[in-house]
């Protein structure tokens, strides 16, 4: 089969070897175009967009899905099968194409997690587990029926980071297994159920990434790690913004208003939640550099 690649951050790059790895041909890669980053603005290639010229892969990076131009140049490929995976909402007119179908690789046991950010939610929200989804991509996000589903535990110190990086390399063997299946026609499709129980994995901003003390401390410590290390949790503490990567449940507890802290000084800043205190372990400054509270401390009060 002729393949389409789509993606465009890192955890899409597996993907990518997965597919040159099947025995097919993967005759396209699709990213987004290249964005200004750093101090100087200048424009950077896609993660994706840089491993996909290393191994002299042709790549397309459209501004807009549905252009005359970009839909002439991609039927001009012969695509058999396009695969998505970490990619931007695809028009009917592009994963209508290929006659084999377009796939989409979802980070969760669909359909609970639907949507741009289902790692952080799965931790933020306390589960034990999560998995990854491959499903042929229909009108609704995240909707289509499922091809394949592999399940993969949350542990209890997992970060967004730690839980990414585990499904990210998991990710490139499931791609692997939905083409061959596939390529062989041996797809057994399963409708995904809908539900008033389903939780959603919205996109996430900034503002939304506020620590809210007065909820549990268990809750408070998903959240962060949920979050850790992108986009951070974060708060404010005696004047000052601080994005928190790590905490841990304390067994002080002061009574305190919930967001009111207490610290020695010198290794450890405690803060009052719900039902108790959290120590903060990690936590990053504003306009600083990440670091260990008790090296905040050597040199800061707070």
């Amino acid at each position: 089969m002729r393949i389409a690649y789509m993606g465009t951050p890192e955890f899409a790059i597996p993907g990518l070897q997965a597919c040159l790895e099947s025995g097919h041909e993967v005759a396209l890669v699709i990213t987004a175009p290249d964005k200004p980053q750093g101090r100087g603005r200048n424009l950077q290639p896609s993660p994706v967009k840089q491993y996909a010229l290393e191994k002299g892969l042709p790549v397309l990076q459209p501004t807009n899905l549905k252009s005359p131009a970009f839909l002439e140049q991609l039927a001009s490929y012969n695509i058999d099968l396009q695969v998505v995976v970490a990619f931007r909402m695809l028009p009917e007119v592009v994963w209508s194409m290929p006659p084999k179908g377009t796939f989409n690789l979802h980070a969760s046991l669909l359909p609970q997690y639907r949507g741009a950010a289902p790692i952080n939610w799965a931790v933020i929200n306390g589960e034990k587990e999560t998995g990854l989804t491959t499903f042929f991509i229909q009108h609704e996000i995240d909707t289509g029926n499922i091809i394949l589903q592999e399940k993969e535990p949350i542990y209890d110190d997992d970060t967004a980071g730690s839980l990414h990086d585990r499904l990210m390399l998991k990710g490139a063997e499931i791609i692997k297994k939905t083409i061959e299946i596939i390529h062989t026609g041996k797809v057994d499709l399963k409708t995904q159920a809908n539900s008033p129980d389903l939780k959603h994995a919205p996109k996430i901003f900034k503002e939304d990434c506020i620590i809210q003390w007065n909820q549990p401390a268990e809750k408070v410590r998903n959240f962060v790690r949920g979050l850790a290390p992108y986009p951070g949790a974060w708060t404010s503490l005696g004047g000052q913004n601080f994005k928190i990567y790590e905490v841990q449940l304390s067994k002080e507890n002061k009574n305190l208003l919930p967001g009111a802290y207490y610290s020695d000084q010198k290794t450890f800043i405690h803060v009052q939640t719900a039902d108790g205190m959290v120590e903060i372990l990690e936590l990053q400054p504003e306009g600083r550099k990440k670091m260990l509270t008790e090296d905040f401390l050597r040199g800061n009060r707070i």
